[in-house]
Order: C-alpha cells, then sequence, then structure tokens
C-alpha cells in the first residue's frame, strides 16, 4: 500500500489538493482494492479504523469525486474507484518515473 499512497501524494501535490492522513488512507486502501461497492466499502473503511463512521466515509468519498480523485458508477448499488485518469498504478511491479521542473520568472 505504500507505493500507493506515495503516488496519491505526489499527486494531490502536484494538483494542490489537501488531504487529512484519514482520507488518504481511504483512498490508498480504495487503491489496493480496485473498483468496488459502495456499502461495503465503506464498511470496510470503519473496520479497519481509518474512520469511524460509514457517513464519514460517504462525505469524504463526495468531496474526493469533486476534486475527481474517485469515479462513482452506477445508481442504486452504486461502485466507486480512483479516477483512471490519474494513472495511480496500483498492482504488478510498479516502477515510478517522475520528471518535475521548476521555471522562475523575472
Amino acid at each position: 500500500r505504500d507505493i500507493i499512497k506515495y503516488q496519491l501524494v505526489t499527486q494531490c501535490f502536484i494538483n494542490n489538493i489537501r488531504l487529512s492522513d484519514s482520507e488518504l488512507n481511504c483512498l490508498t486502501l480504495l487503491g489496493a482494492y480496485g473498483e468496488c461497492e459502495l456499502s461495503e466499502f465503506c464498511n470496510t473503511t470503519v473496520s479497519e479504523g481509518i474512520f469511524k463512521t460509514s457517513q464519514t466515509v460517504r462525505n469524504f468519498l463526495t468531496k474526493a469525486e469533486r476534486t475527481q480523485l474517485v469515479n462513482k458508477n452506477g445508481s442504486s448499488r452504486k461502485k466507486i474507484l480512483l479516477n483512471p485518469g490519474l494513472k495511480i498504478q496500483t498492482i504488478g511491479n510498479i516502477v515510478l518515473d517522475y520528471k518535475l521542473f521548476y521555471v522562475t520568472q523575472k
């Protein structure tokens, strides 16, 4: 899970998205699980001690959807997953190659 968390921290830093440790841990768990049913994921997040209630998880996931970190699909039994556009690698051998630069203005 550490490599998933690192990728999420980097994405949030680059996009200026501020997350608490609990929120980051929630997204890391979602990355590890992949696409899953919303209520099942909320219960798992609570049982792992990341958040205290399922409603808190749901509130955060709504916030994460607005910041385009999470996608929700379906109407009655919603499925959730990390936004594939983030290109977070979650399975297999993972090699990260970041090229960052900073341009000063005069």
